[in-house]
C-alpha cells in the first residue's frame, strides 16, 4: 500500500523533502542538545570560579594558593572535609594548628590521622623532613594510606587496620617503604622506609565509623641496602633454611644482631622467632619464594618482627631467595 503525502500528493519519500521546512528542522524528541562552544566555556568558567572560591577557604599562605593545581585543590579541599567531619569545631583541640612549628620539630617522624575506611585525614607538615614530599605533594598520590605505601604490603596492612579498628585502643605496628620525592631517591637511592605506629581512637561516644581515627607517628628506619648493593657484614647476617623454613645453618653474626649462637637456631623453625603480627606477612613472602609465584626482586622481600635473645623484638628487612630445595635469607637490622 502506497503512503501519499498530504502536501504535494507525492508518494512519501525517505528524505521527507516534501515537508514544510519547519517540520524538517524541528530537532527529535529522543536526541539530546549538543553542547555549543559557548554553553562549554561557560560550564568551564563555572568550575573555576568553584574551584577558586574553594582555593580562597584553604586556610594556607597566599603564595602556596597560587601554586596549587585543581587537583591539589580538590585534595586538599577532600582533606578538610574529613577532618571537619571527625574532628568538628567545637571538639578541636585548643592548640591544633599551633602545633607544628615548634612541638612538631621535637617528634622523630610525623603524626597521621586516618578515618576508619583509610582515608587520610590529617598529615602532619613535617613529612617534609621525613619524605621529601610536602602535604599536597603527597596528598596527589592519592587520598587513603595504601596510596601513600610503598611496595607488597597493602594487604597486610589493611589486615592489621582492620584488628585494629575491632580493638579500639589496642597498639599496631607496621614497617613500610612510603613514596619518596624523586630528589629523594636519587640521593638515597630508593624510598623511606617507616615505621608507622598507632591505635584507633574513639572521638566521641557512642563510638562509630564516622567518630573513629586511626592516630598513627610515622617514624623513619635507616634506610637497608638497595638489592643487589654490596653490604658489610657486620651490616648483615644470613640464614639457611629447608623449604618449610627450618634453620639448617646461620652466620656467626646473628649473635651480634640477635644475642643467639648459631647452634641454639639450628633446627629451629623460622616461624618461632617471628612476632605474631607479621606471621601472615612471613607466610606470604615463604609461599612467593618456595612457589616462585612472586613477581621481581621485591616479591622475595620483607620486613618482619624477630625475638631476640634478650625477649626485645627487633625489626629485619628481611631478602629471600631459593636455591634449590634450600631458601637463604639475608637480614638486616632496622634501627
Amino acid at each position: 500500500m502506497t503512503i501519499f503525502c498530504s502536501h504535494c500528493h507525492r508518494p512519501l519519500q525517505a528524505e521527507m523533502s516534501c515537508l514544510p521546512r519547519s517540520a524538517k528542522q524541528a530537532p527529535s524528541a529522543s536526541r539530546p542538545f549538543r553542547s555549543t562552544k559557548s554553553a562549554s566555556k561557560a560550564r568551564r568558567d563555572q568550575i573555576n570560579a568553584e574551584l577558586q572560591a574553594l582555593r580562597s577557604l584553604l586556610p594556607i599562605s597566599a603564595e602556596e594558593k597560587e601554586r596549587l593545581s585543581y587537583l591539589h585543590t580538590m585534595a586538599l579541599v577532600c582533606l578538610r572535609l574529613r577532618g571537619a567531619q571527625l574532628f568538628p569545631p567545637g571538639l578541636a583541640p585548643p592548640a591544633g594548628p599551633a602545633l607544628g612549628t615548634e612541638l612538631l620539630s621535637l617528634l622523630p617522624g610525623f603524626l597521621l590521622v586516618l578515618s576508619a575506611d583509610s582515608k587520610l585525614v590529617y598529615i602532619s607538615e613535617n613529612v617534609a623532613q621525613v619524605l621529601g614530599l610536602s602535604v599536597v605533594e603527597l596528598l596527589a598520590q592519592g587520598d587513603t594510606v595504601f596510596d601513600i605505601l610503598d611496595g607488597q604490603v597493602g594487604e597486610d596492612v589493611h589486615k592489621k587496620l582492620l584488628l585494629a579498628q575491632e580493638e579500639p585502643g589496642r597498639e599496631v605496628t607496621f614497617v613500610s617503604e612510603m613514596r619518596t620525592s624523586k630528589a629523594f631517591r636519587l640521593q638515597h637511592g630508593g624510598n623511606r622506609v617507616v615505621a608507622v605506629c598507632g591505635r584507633f581512637v574513639a572521638l566521641r561516644w557512642p563510638p562509630s565509623p564516622s567518630s573513629t581515627a586511626f592516630l598513627a607517628l610515622c617514624t623513619p628506619v635507616v634506610q637497608s641496602p638497595a638489592d643487589g648493593e654490596a653490604a658489610s657484614q657486620d651490616d648483615i647476617f644470613q640464614s639457611m633454611h629447608l623449604l618449610d623454613m627450618t634453620v639448617i645453618d646461620v652466620t656467626e653474626s646473628v649473635a651480634y644482631h640477635l644475642g643467639y649462637h648459631r647452634e641454639e637456631l639450628v633446627g629451629q623453625s623460622w616461624y618461632s622467632l617471628l612476632h605474631p603480627e607479621d606471621a601472615d606477612l612471613a607466610a606470604a613472602q615463604h609461599r612467593a619464594v618456595a612457589l616462585g609465584t612472586g613477581t621481581g626482586a621485591a616479591a622475595g622481600t620483607a620486613v618482619l618482627r624477630v625475638l631476640r635473645r634478650d625477649r626485645a623484638w627487633t625489626w629485619l628487612r628481611v631478602w629471600a631467595r631459593r636455591d634449590g630445595g634450600c631458601i637463604t635469607c639475608t637480614c638486616s637490622c632496622l634501627r
